[in-house]
């Protein structure tokens, strides 16, 4: 297994040796990481309002999250290129305790501070929470979760905000659950405010366009900044044209439509003055109490998993492959948490999107988190006039934005090609978070994981428990032989024998699969991924055995079942003379075996009179399409020789 992760460049290398996260690599690297935080900046500053707008807070408390997310996790965490801050990926979970503690959206002003504070307090507790499992070293716990429910949960996620978010772009507010506002879009566009829709449609159409044209049409300055940038280049213009800080009316085609400074994003001019403390009357009431411990969970939960598997998926993305302490970050996206939740913030994760961003702008160090913040800080607490210019429309269509892309239709074709079976349990989280709620619906798409694992034969005993057995190969190398199954409910123990024996001990190890029933997706992904750390610490781990497991799939890691696999029979009849030079050709073409024997018989013409003989090789289907197509470029019709092929079911492939 290989993963091929980008390379710093050749003038880097002897730079990257500077120690980073102290304060001989901030100064060292800071014109990598300034530039780097403040073309995040640009990006996250909409997004942050945004994201707080969609989850019910006010818009400055998405900015504190950035802000104190920067400042307090480049200080605790190691790491080095992951942004912290609110992302769309718990809009869902924050609006939803919103709503459980009394949230009007906008009707009852008093109601609505109450809920807020509400809500920080229960981010504060989850954020407690976070701690105590980072210190727990509970790291690890996002990788129970299998890699199609996860990716599930996401776009669940992303439909979600797309169709919470599509009546603001109107100029509407959105009311009920998803499935309702689906349901009644037609009429949100038949009563849309087309001023407001103006906005958020040409914002739609820069956010989907601007990806496409930008590295053909635009000049090459133009191509660096993010269109969420040029979405505020043009949709502020717009908002001051048609006058959105006044109150008025306007007429169009016949109907009177208002509009004014509810249009608008709302921060206050002094910082300070929006600072919001929580409540935690919500632990102790009794009707507040058991949603409050419910929503603790939630935030805990979902926050974290999505934390480290961002994390995770940074780490891969490293030109220096530097790695990150999951509990470590995971404690340090905690206290964050907590301190962002005590002045009114939203609660954060290592945000995907963002970190990305963070690469692909020349990031060295955890300290481009911190300038980003920093950034944040100053424009927010310089410029609120400029942001109160900001129409909602645009924000919401950012956030649609965000949301397709979660839920991407690229999202179900890669999910399909891994097979059938992970597109089921894919489309099975979507429909089931959709029609329930995000814990619930993951948790019924895990249960159908268990049904068709134990469909496929696996035994009850090992759904949890390895059944491992070591054997030292020489002094360097020990070989794990693993029976039962491997799948992504008993990977956690499974992965510290690896890891105890391998990067503990400083040995190679081997993973021998062959009496494992069946391998899914999750575990061998995973396995890949450990695979990596391997060679960081130039250690070598093997995967053996799977020959004799049939994949449900091309994918390299789609899930094997062991039983027949389906291969190639390549028969050829020929003069017996031909013989030494077809075997010769076979096995150049990575044939590794063959039978030949003595044959006679007759066609359509009159029998051979020469003898013949019968070649049958079972091979991969690549290679018997080789052998096929040597043989009709190497042998004329005069040769007397034929070839056909079939598809057959092979008990033992190794053999062959």
């Amino acid at each position: 297994m290989t993963n091929r992760r980008p390379t710093p460049p050749a003038a880097e290398t002897d730079a990257a040796r500077v120690p980073r996260g102290t304060v001989a690599g901030f100064v060292h690297y800071l014109r990598y990481d300034a530039v780097s935080g403040f073309l995040v900046f640009l990006i996250a500053l909409p997004l942050c309002l945004g994201i707080a707008l969609a989850s019910g807070f006010p818009p400055v408390a998405g900015v504190f999250t950035a802000v104190v997310g920067a400042l307090i996790t480049a200080l605790l965490s190691n790491s080095e290129l992951t942004i912290k801050g609110p992302a769309a990926g718990m809009i869902v979970i924050v609006l939803g305790a919103m709503h459980s503690f009394g949230y009007s959206g906008g009707a009852d002003a008093a109601a609505d501070t109450q809920a807020y504070r509400m809500v920080l307090a229960v981010g504060l507790v989850s954020g407690v929470v976070q701690i105590a499992l980072g210190l727990l070293r509970a790291g690890r716990l996002g990788e129970f979760f299998p890699t199609a429910v996860v990716h599930g949960m996401l776009a669940a996620i992303g439909f979600i905000i797309c169709l919470k978010q599509l009546p603001v772009v109107f100029g509407r507010k959105a009311s009920g659950e998803p499935l309702e506002i689906l349901r009644d879009i037609p009429q949100t566009i038949l009563h849309m405010n087309p001023a407001i829709a103006m906005i958020g449609l040409v914002s739609l159409a820069i956010l989907f366009g601007f990806p496409l044209v930008k590295n053909r049409l635009w000049p090459a300055w133009l191509r660096f900044l993010p269109a969420q940038l040029l979405v505020l280049a043009v949709a502020v213009p717009l908002g001051m044209w048609m006058d959105l800080g006044h109150e008025h009316t306007y007429v169009f085609a016949s109907h009177e439509y208002t509009v004014g400074e509810s249009f608008l994003v709302t921060v206050p001019d002094n910082l300070l003055a929006a600072v919001t403390t929580p409540d935690f009357s919500v632990f102790t009431r009794h009707e507040t109490l058991p949603a409050g411990l419910w929503w603790v969970v939630m935030f805990a939960a979902v926050g974290s998993v999505e934390s480290l598997l961002s994390a995770k998926a940074i780490d891969l993305l490293d030109p220096w492959k530097r790695k990150t302490d999951m509990n470590r970050d995971l404690a340090a996206v905690g206290v964050a948490n907590v301190a962002a939740a005590a002045i009114g913030g939203l609660p954060m994760i290592s945000e995907i999107v963002r970190s990305k961003a963070n690469i692909d702008n020349g990031a060295r160090t955890r300290f481009a988190n911190f300038w980003h913040g920093l950034f944040l800080l100053v424009f927010v607490a310089l410029g609120p006039a400029l942001i109160h210019r900001i129409p909602l429309s645009a924000l919401a269509a950012m956030l649609v934005y965000t949301g397709f892309r979660l839920a991407s239709p690229r999202e179900f074709i890669n999910v399909f090609r891994i097979g059938s079976e992970q597109l089921l349990i894919f489309i099975t989280t979507i429909v089931a978070v959709l029609a329930t709620d995000l814990l619930v619906g993951v948790a019924l798409a895990i249960l159908l994981k268990f049904v068709i694992h134990a469909l496929n034969g696996v035994p009850l005993r090992s759904f949890f428990k390895p059944f491992l057995k070591v054997s030292v190969i020489d002094d360097h190398t020990v070989q794990i032989d693993a029976s039962g199954s491997a799948v992504f409910t008993n990977w956690m123990p499974f992965r510290r024998q690896i890891e105890q024996l391998g990067l503990v001990q400083r040995q190679d190890v081997i993973v021998n699969l062959a009496d494992t029933n069946l391998v899914d997706h999750s575990f061998l992904e995973k396995l890949h991924e450990l695979s990596l750390d391997f060679q960081q610490a130039g250690l070598k781990l093997d995967i053996v055995g799977l020959e004799s497991h049939r994949k449900t799939s091309a994918h390299p890691y789609a899930t094997r079942k062991r039983g027949a696999v389906r291969m190639r029979r390549v028969t050829i009849i020929a003069n017996a003379a031909q013989e030494e030079r077809l075997v010769a050709l076979i096995r150049d073409l990575g044939a590794s075996g063959y039978t030949a024997m003595p044959c006679q018989g007759a066609g359509r013409r009159e029998p051979p009179a020469s003898a013949q003989v019968r070649i049958e090789v079972i091979a991969p289907s690549d290679i018997a399409e080789r052998i096929l197509e040597s043989l009709a470029r190497g042998f004329s019709g005069d040769d007397g020789l034929t070839a056909c092929s079939e598809t057959v079911d092979v008990l033992r492939p190794e053999q062959f």
